[in-house]
């Protein structure tokens, strides 16, 4: 039987309140409140915890745990997904998978765990003022949060992920091993419904218990409705109880401290700042919100390839992600995602006999994906969060012809790549896709396909920007340590400050960000104690 840390800690007296059981309002005084439990809030509270401060963690999501892990699409995605893993962008045309639950994303992602790329960090020092986030600095804190998680190569390669690598060698196009940030992992293929075997090193079960057994309180299915200000100053904020379907109760809490730090995610923390009315005199907030768009293949084999089984992703290409330079073409990185029955069913394209025709072969399929470099041409602004009538947030995202001309040129060459490695068939998930039977035809037919919204199918599992650091306070949100440039009392510690995309999977950065700006915070703090 897998032990479950977290009963074991409730059970010894951890102090949580579920706001889908509380039955009369409060209010509660703290030194900290973290709003948001993922990567960022997640080692925040930790560092802050251990520091000796009084910490409130908050998340709008449930506290669930590896009992409650059953490896079901049709439980997994309810429970932990924002909008039942069913979020999109405005138009509809771009599929968002983000975490709402306890530990945030680094519960239900697929562990990989790549650093921030050079590239990215001297564009962000040359475009965006940014000059103290070198790799040289960054360095002991990226080692640091590799040895505690366990991050490593992982060179164990389902079919899925061997293929890739497979298409690169015989293209001659460069590929990698991804570190994952695992622990006797059990190499199941279920990451994305949460671990069972508390293999995966997510929040949920390091730096969380650790904030825990050191006096930390948690909140969760707790919604901030705002930030409480006085004085140009952020003194706490005010909750809202959900009950257990995600639905506004009449309970809250009122939340007094010193100060907040906000880890929401890229879409949460600027809905939080909009919803607050904090100052924003060059309307930053929200704008430049960044997405990998991704574009999807897959490709039939004669022999199975089980893409549901083994680890999700293990093999990475970044052969065209830099290609032509940082400011040139759209870039996009090669990876692949596990294939699990709702997942494909949703984003197949097709209808009738042939989306059931291509389900029953599903064992057969391998899927590559190309995620597009955003943010880094004059063409790429990203998105722009909105509030909705009910004040929940949207994502409004623009696709350019920048963009367009990537995802053409990523569903080329993973055609290239599937039919290097042997594929029988590819079929590009467009709306006016069919089965391609060789390289020379899947050439002539993606060249000549409409790249447009809703005809191209698109998603994305990293969510960047919308509280954008800088050197400057004309162009940024918040200065390199994450603090709000208008308000005393308030830091931004999670995705929503990086000034673009990555090029990388996000979690490792956020992680290596949140460790060094929470202890220069804690740093700061202790010297203000009254």
């Amino acid at each position: 039987m897998i032990k479950d840390w977290i009963v074991e800690g409730l059970a010894d007296g951890w102090s949580h309140l579920d706001g889908a059981s509380l039955q009369d309002n409060r209010q509660l005084d703290c030194d900290v409140l973290i709003i948001g439990s993922g990567a960022g809030g997640g080692i925040s509270a930790q560092v802050i915890a251990e520091a000796g401060f009084k910490v409130i963690l908050v998340d709008e999501g449930p506290l669930k745990t590896s009992q409650d892990f059953k490896m079901q699409e049709r439980q997994a995605y309810p429970d932990l997904y924002q909008e039942s893993a069913a979020r999109k962008t405005k138009d509809k045309a771009i599929s968002i998978f983000q975490g709402r639950c306890v530990g945030g994303s680094t519960t239900v992602n697929w562990t990989t765990s790549l650093r921030t790329p050079e590239s990215t960090l001297l564009h962000w020092q040359r475009r965006w003022g940014i000059r103290q986030l070198t790799s040289e600095n960054l360095q002991p804190y990226f080692e640091q949060v590799e040895q505690q998680l366990g991050i490593r190569p992982w060179l164990a390669n389902n079919a899925n992920n061997a293929l890739l690598a497979k298409g690169c060698e015989a293209l001659g196009w460069s590929h990698k091993a991804v570190p994952r940030n695992v622990r006797q992992c059990w190499n199941l293929g279920y990451c994305g419904m949460g671990c069972p075997t508390n293999a995966k090193q997510s929040m949920l079960v390091t730096t969380i218990p650790a904030a825990l057994n050191l006096g930390a309180s948690l909140l969760s299915r707790f919604r901030v409705e705002s930030l409480n200000i006085k004085q140009q100053r952020v003194r706490g904020a005010s909750l809202q109880a959900l009950d257990q379907q995600q639905c506004p109760r009449q309970i809250e809490i009122k939340v007094n401290a010193r100060h907040v730090i906000l880890a929401a995610g890229a879409i949460g923390s600027p809905a939080i700042l909009l919803r607050s009315k904090v100052p924003d005199p060059n309307q930053l907030i929200g704008k430049r919100t960044f997405l990998h768009p991704s574009v999807i293949s897959g490709a039939l084999f004669e022999q199975p390839v089980l893409s549901h089984q083994g680890a999700p992703q293990s093999v990475y290409s970044d052969h065209f992600v830099w290609r032509d330079g940082v400011e040139g073409r759209c870039g996009y990185k090669l990876e692949v995602p596990p294939v699990h029955p709702i997942l494909l069913a949703t984003k197949l394209t097709g209808f009738g006999r042939f989306h059931s025709e291509m389900m029953q072969q599903m064992n057969h399929l391998q899927v590559t994906i190309g995620l597009l470099r955003d943010g880094f041409h004059e063409q790429s602004h990203g998105g722009q969060v909105k509030l909705r009538d009910d004040a929940s947030p949207m994502l409004d995202y623009h696709l350019s012809d920048y963009l367009w001309d990537g995802a053409r040129r990523a569903l080329l060459s993973i055609a290239e790549l599937q039919f290097a490695a042997g594929a029988k068939q590819v079929y590009p998930l467009h709306e006016q896709s069919r089965q391609l039977n060789s390289w020379t035809e899947a050439q002539s037919f993606i060249k000549q396909l409409a790249m447009q919204p809703l005809a191209t199918r698109l998603a994305s599992a990293h969510v960047m920007g919308g509280c954008a650091m800088g050197g400057e306070a004309a162009s940024s949100v918040v200065d390199e340590d994450g603090n709000f440039r208008l308000l005393a009392g308030l830091t931004v510690i999670d995705g929503s400050v990086f000034p673009t995309s990555l090029g990388a999977n996000p979690q490792l950065t956020i992680y290596a960000l949140a460790l060094r700006n929470s202890q220069r915070l804690a740093a700061k703090l202790a010297l203000s104690v009254p």
